[in-house]
């Protein structure tokens, strides 16, 4: 069956990875998840699922860097979902050398083992990022690629390594790209829970960046299903696929959408800090969910009402882990 495999997660201790790990279990998956190692032994947001859920997790620590521990961890599993990242946009201007280290050289990591231990399926995660500015809508999968920061350079380089794994060595690769996912456990770098964060911490004044670029939102549980969904399907190997809700909403909207649900005497206030250089401000994404509803039977289950309500909801129950008072990058 199906459901049986045994299947490694990597990053599976981030936001989406977390989701995608308790929704594998959920769906009867033998699951590993690969936590990047620290002498703290945290595993991130691994440590806040329910202990019915981690009873069907085995934790494997380590780092994607290391082509050791990588091979190590995909030993005995038939299938990779591949999301370790660094993806920090802010980050990656004087950090780029980490976004190299870690989202290319730990993406060919996992594509060697894979092709040497002849994993049955591997899947890489991208970024509606790799885009950049839109220069058509809804952007589709053969829209063009353009690096607008190092992160996304980063991505564009190990999507195009899985793509070359599929077309020299026909290694089973789907490369999955999700548009801007948010929900519970997402951090305080992304823009939704800053602006949700700061309101519940009672502040007047939000700080945000630009206000007028669009963004296409999925809630997490939707872009863990479509992780599954593609997983799921013969028809994507070799494939890339958007994950997208091909609706799209600007910063500023968004955040007076939230500030009416919490706080309406909020106000917006422009932080230059929070503000991308000119030529690196991605303006417009705007999906295309064309493809990934022809290769599979996905659907969005969430509204982005619901999906704000329900984030709104977490965060207020979570707030120890927000910091509001400085800038998360």
């Amino acid at each position: 069956m199906q459901n049986m495999k045994k299947v490694l997660v990597t990053g599976a201790d981030g936001f989406i990875g977390s989701h995608l790990t308790e929704e594998l279990v959920k769906k009867g998956y033998s699951v590993k998840a690969f936590a990047l190692y620290n002498s703290f032994n945290t595993w991130g947001w691994l440590d806040t699922l329910p202990k019915d859920v981690m009873e069907g997790v085995e934790v494997f620590t380590g780092d994607v860097r290391d082509p050791n521990g990588v091979r190590t961890a995909m030993q005995d599993v038939d299938e990779v979902f591949h999301l370790a990242a660094l993806i920090a946009i802010p980050f990656s201007y004087h950090s780029p050398d980490s976004y190299v280290d870690t989202n290319i050289k730990g993406t060919l990591n996992v594509l060697q083992a894979a092709r040497d231990l002849r994993t049955e399926r591997i899947l890489v995660t991208s970024t509606s990022e790799v885009y950049g500015t839109a220069q058509y809508v809804p952007i589709d999968e053969k829209h063009p690629y353009q690096g607008q920061s190092p992160y996304s350079a980063t991505k564009i380089g190990a999507d195009r390594l899985a793509e070359s794994f599929y077309r020299s060595f026909n290694l089973p690769v789907s490369i999955v790209r999700p548009f801007n996912t948010y929900g519970p456990r997402q951090s305080a770098r992304a823009v939704i829970p800053t602006i949700i964060s700061q309101l519940l911490a009672g502040k007047e004044e939000i700080k945000l960046g630009s206000l007028t670029p669009t963004r296409d939102f999925n809630y997490v549980k939707d872009t863990a299903a479509g992780f599954i969904a593609i997983a799921e399907s013969d028809k994507t190997i070799g494939q890339e696929i958007n994950i997208a809700t091909q609706q799209e909403i600007s910063i500023g909207a968004l955040a007076k959408e939230i500030i009416s649900q919490i706080n309406p005497e909020a106000r917006i206030v422009c932080d230059e800090q929070r503000l991308r250089p000119e030529k690196s401000e991605v303006n417009r994404l705007l999906g295309s969910n064309k493809k990934i509803k022809e290769l599979t039977d996905w659907k969005q289950s969430y509204t982005f009402e619901e999906g704000i309500a329900e984030t709104i909801a977490w965060i207020r129950e979570h707030m120890e882990a927000y910091k509001t008072d400085i800038y998360n990058v």
